[in-house]
């Protein structure tokens, strides 16, 4: 284990990505039915069961004086919460592993997600071949991000310098509309995602699908902006993460009774555990979002180390106003394609005092929204652009200013 990182900065970036990835191919292996995807997940648990141990003797031996130990409280709390969710996609993996099985209309429903996994086979005529995935930025062309590639074995560590070769097998996460650009660059056959036959009547099995690909939405949605409240020092935000998690409780009551009643409507009652396996996971996910802003609600002392740790991950957080005439004013998010282009994803909008979380395409932004968003780090430039800013490091140490941009 020579290539652990080193220190604790470090460390807490990589957990958070290693943790995300988790979730990732956890609910890809559910998508796809794919037991070997599963089974990677548990080797991932033990590299971030070796991560966690250390981090936390590092957190021990660093507290020299009483009045240092609260601040690194504050970072043994963000590591127990990583650590959980890390768990939370063990179990979810666990559905396809354990046979415990789900109903076809979560499959479909999954397909339609904001957020979408994908799996695509690279051909040898592919444009992917023979360079590094950073020369391709596949998050800012398709808005979809490489999780994974199984090539004879499984590449779980993905980065820039990645370099594909015909054969592989990119496990992906993004926006559903990228998967048609992304099929192209990789020379696959156009794609079509699992339909099931119009049904005219709604029964509790239907609800409670629904119900938990939005719980699933939310989870996610609800780590994202815990992150955000941790780096950004945002107390609307941790109240946004708070009332998230108040409403996952009430789908995941609301999903319990419906599927007890999906079982009385003579419907093969295998499926239905791994239902109320996954929102079980999808509530802890968000119950593990509040135990980090919990930090921030009670103006705990919160180490700096956590900003600079999360804030150094794959993905950044970026929080950029819009300004009044740039190519954002008045447009809605689904003509901006901003998932797409620079790759980001809209975690939410506040306007005035109040949050949008996760808007919808259909959300239509003006001049004095401020917009959270999380993507790649060389897609954030370009963000900030199309809300009428250029990105400036004037001290070079990493802490961007806003500058408007001349007409």
């Amino acid at each position: 284990m020579d290539d652990r990182p080193r220190n604790l900065r470090e460390m807490l970036a990589t957990a958070k990505d290693k943790s995300e990835l988790m979730v990732d191919l956890a609910y890809a292996a559910l998508f796809f039915g794919d037991p070997d995807m599963a089974e990677e997940i548990a080797d991932l648990e033990e590299e971030m069961s070796h991560l966690v141990h250390d981090m936390r003797g590092v957190c021990v031996m660093a507290v020299r004086h009483p009045r240092e130990s609260e601040g690194m409280s504050s970072v043994l709390q963000v590591i127990s919460a990583i650590e959980r969710i890390a768990n939370d996609a063990v179990d979810i993996a666990r559905i396809v592993t354990h046979k415990l099985g789900i109903p076809a209309e979560l499959v479909a429903d999954l397909s339609a997600a904001e957020e979408v996994s994908h799996r695509v086979l690279v051909s040898p005529l592919s444009r992917l071949t023979h360079r590094p995935l950073r020369d391709h930025e596949l998050p800012v062309q398709t808005g979809m991000r490489v999780m994974a590639v199984r090539r004879q074995h499984w590449i779980t560590d993905v980065d820039g310098d990645t370099v594909l070769i015909p054969g592989d097998v990119l496990f992906l996460r993004g926006s559903p509309d990228g998967i048609g650009p992304l099929r192209d660059l990789a020379g696959a056959e156009p794609w079509e995602a699992p339909q099931l036959p119009e049904d005219p009547f709604v029964t509790d099995l239907d609800r409670a699908v629904d119900v938990l690909v939005e719980m699933k939405n939310l989870s996610e949605v609800a780590v994202g902006l815990a992150y955000s409240a941790l780096v950004l020092a945002d107390l609307g935000l941790a109240a946004e993460v708070r009332h998230i998690e108040d409403r996952l409780d009430e789908m995941k009551d609301r999903l319990e009774l419906w599927v007890l009643r999906a079982a009385s409507e003579k419907v093969d009652p295998s499926p239905l555990r791994g239902l109320l396996h996954l929102s079980q996971a999808a509530e802890d996910i968000g119950d593990q979002a509040q135990a980090m802003v919990w930090l921030i609600e009670k103006q705990e002392d919160v180490h700096p180390i956590l900003e600079l740790a999360l804030g150094d991950s794959d993905e950044v957080v970026i929080r950029v106003p819009v300004r009044a005439g740039s190519e954002a004013d008045g447009r809605l998010l689904s003509e901006l394609r901003l998932n797409i282009e620079p790759g980001f994803t809209v975690l939410a909008i506040r306007r005035g005092e109040q949050y949008v979380y996760r808007p919808r395409g259909r959300a239509r932004l003006v001049a004095g929204d401020e917009l959270i968003a999380s993507g790649p780090d060389e897609g954030r430039e370009l963000l900030a652009r199309r809300c009428g800013w250029r990105l400036l490091d004037p001290d070079g140490d990493g802490e961007m200013e806003l500058e408007p941009v001349s007409a």
